[in-house]
């Protein structure tokens, strides 16, 4: 059955949908973020260096760093050294120490040994993280990382099984039972006594991460007629967005980690009030056969919409539905099983599946990178993760115009290529730090931009009967993209820029890859494989948006079909229809269904 058609009775946008989007669905999307990103503060790294028990008397900090620790090259800087000190008898420093210049005559000749007593932390910015808790500094520097990485680990096995809870049980049971999972993790957090139980916690609240915002987005696109479903779309990332300009506030007011936890998780709390208001999905209780269940929120949405069904509309309705539902039992027993190999089997799906995944693959490595990068990128760390939010706002002013006028995939195309362009740059101006801060807010901006166009032109690429396969495979091999990037952040501990140049790296390649993919702006949707095969590669980087192959009938003039051939010889773009002369002595059957394929016209001299 067509829903979208039973929406033209009850309501494509109006009342109903309008506050349960603005009402229940757009906030329940602003905080999907918190858990998702807290982990960068609450493990955050602070300046730290060797504690000599013996110079505790010292109240200057500066002087005991002087006495006791080395100075090292790092990022093209000297500073003072994190892991290591001067092996010299403190005790008696100490005990002969009369004034500051008598303290301060260390020896720079000594030998350099590892800290031995521990670490003094610097807690100007923060008060508490979990690595000045648990001392993860030096030869357990990696283990923050390893968090994020586990949290990243524990996305995909979730969105995995909920995806299955999703299309089983429903949108709003599944919603709710990561809801809760969510909330207990989250909550215990606060409580962890170690390392290994707060990574254990971790993982937990990864498991709902990526899919704790696929309910309300996906509620949103099937309440909705199908002009509406940008709109839902753009709403949502504005949503999303906004989520982390307030998780930036967040972090600037609570420097305790144990605090976070319980400030990051308390908004998922307060959702369990949506139980009541939330409906489920009408088109996914159609689906499943539910029909008196669906038949409720049908006439509830045309009734706040103020739409007049005739008396026996839903009896009518209900015939309908049982009838396409018999025919569909009888089509889908007939029908073949497609399979993620369908997706490979035939050249042009294959290249095309490829470059999805790797686009999809570069975007989610990207953003989820800048976004983790923002806190370590220099000045302050609140106020860059602060920009890393706001600066998405602005692309979708122009990103849904854009979309309309050149297309989406110049669209894809610019906007990686001119963010990795800027996060290349960062190199030529890496001690410039306000320089640097402003190239890396702008390729922030380039990659918020193609997230948001790929997920659109991957469904319009992918044929109808393999389009959920493809878009969950290209998603699924994307968000492996999280588990690298937290290794690649890791690496700028050294070189501050490299995470940068990495990442511009990936944008670049993904943008020129694009390029590769036909356009799908105002062009009909493949619904077979055969139709997916035919919207070929466009090796040529042709503008012209390929609709259907040009095939060469045998029996026209030559002269005038290498006259057509040689109009875009240049280029793979295929034709929108088939202009074919004949005369009328030609069998015109046979030269209009050449092949199975239809002429749109015929011009007969």
């Amino acid at each position: 059955m067509d829903f979208d058609a039973i929406l033209e009775d009850v309501g494509t946008f109006g009342r109903y949908q309008k506050l349960v989007i603005y009402l229940v669905l757009l906030p329940a999307v602003i905080p999907c973020g918190f858990h998702a990103y807290a982990q960068l503060f609450m493990a955050a790294s602070v300046e730290h260096w060797c504690r000599v028990p013996e110079l505790d008397i010292i109240s200057d900090v500066n002087l005991v760093k002087n006495i006791s620790i080395p100075m090292e090259l790092k990022n093209g800087v000297l500073q003072y050294s994190e892991c290591t000190m001067y092996k010299l008898n403190y005790s008696e420093i100490a005990k002969n120490y009369r004034s500051v210049d008598d303290a301060a005559l260390g020896d720079p000749t000594a030998e350099i040994i590892p800290c031995s007593n521990g670490w003094n932390f610097n807690r100007n910015v923060y008060k508490s993280t979990v690595v000045t808790e648990w001392s993860l500094v030096c030869n357990k520097d990696f283990l923050p990382t390893l968090g994020l990485v586990l949290l990243a680990v524990g996305g995909i096995i979730g969105n995995y099984i909920f995806g299955y809870l999703q299309d089983t049980f429903g949108r709003k049971p599944s919603f709710f039972i990561y809801l809760f999972i969510e909330c207990i993790f989250g909550v215990a957090t606060a409580f962890a006594q170690n390392y290994v139980i707060w990574i254990i916690y971790r993982i937990g609240v990864g498991f709902t991460v990526p899919a704790i915002m696929t309910t309300p987005y996906v509620l949103a696109i099937e309440l909705v007629g199908p002009k509406c479903r940008t709109l839902c779309t753009i709403l949502s990332n504005i949503a999303y967005s906004t989520g982390l300009i307030l998780l930036a506030g967040v972090f600037y007011l609570v420097r305790d980690w144990r605090h976070l936890a319980l400030a990051t998780t308390l908004p998922f709390v307060c959702f369990f009030l949506y139980l009541w208001p939330m409906p489920e999905s009408p088109r996914w209780l159609l689906a499943r056969g539910q029909f008196e269940k669906a038949e409720v929120i049908l006439r509830n949405m045309a009734r706040i919409n103020g739409k007049s069904l005739p008396a026996n509309y839903m009896v009518q309705l209900h015939r309908k539905y049982e009838t396409d539902k018999l025919n569909q039992d009888i089509e889908k027993a007939k029908s073949r099983k497609y399979g993620i190999l369908d997706l490979f089997r035939t050249p042009n799906l294959r290249k095309k599946t490829i470059i999805i995944t790797f686009i999809w693959f570069t975007n989610t490595s990207v953003y989820v990178g800048l976004s983790y990068y923002a806190p370590v990128l220099g000045g302050d760390e609140f106020l860059n993760f602060f920009l890393a939010g706001i600066v998405e706002l602005p692309t979708y002013l122009f990103l849904w115009p854009s979309m309309e006028r050149l297309g989406r995939r110049w669209t894809l195309c610019m906007s990686m290529v001119v963010g990795g362009v800027a996060c290349l740059t960062t190199f030529l101006v890496q001690h410039e730090t306000y320089v640097t801060l402003a190239l890396y807010c702008v390729g922030k901006m380039g990659i918020s931009s193609s997230f948001v166009v790929l997920p659109l032109m991957a469904s319009e690429l992918y044929p109808t009967v393999v389009r959920g396969l493809g878009m969950s495979l290209s998603s699924v091999l994307g968000m492996l993209g999280p588990i690298f990037i937290p290794l690649v952040n890791y690496l700028g501990s050294d070189i501050m820029v490299l995470p940068l140049i990495i990442m511009g790296a990936l944008l670049v390649a993904g943008g020129i890859a694009s390029l590769l993919l036909p356009e799908t702006l105002n062009q009909h949707l493949p619904q077979t494989l055969e139709d997916g095969e035919k919207m070929g590669l466009d090796t040529d980087f042709c503008c012209s948006p390929p609709v259907r192959e040009t095939k060469t009938n045998t029996k026209t003039d030559a002269k005038e079909t290498n006259a057509e051939q040689n109009i875009c010889n240049s280029c793979n773009a295929l034709c929108s229809c088939q202009m074919v002369n004949v005369s009328l002595g030609d069998n015109i059957a046979a030269v209009i269904e050449k092949d199975n394929e239809k002429v749109d016209f015929i011009l007969v001299k």
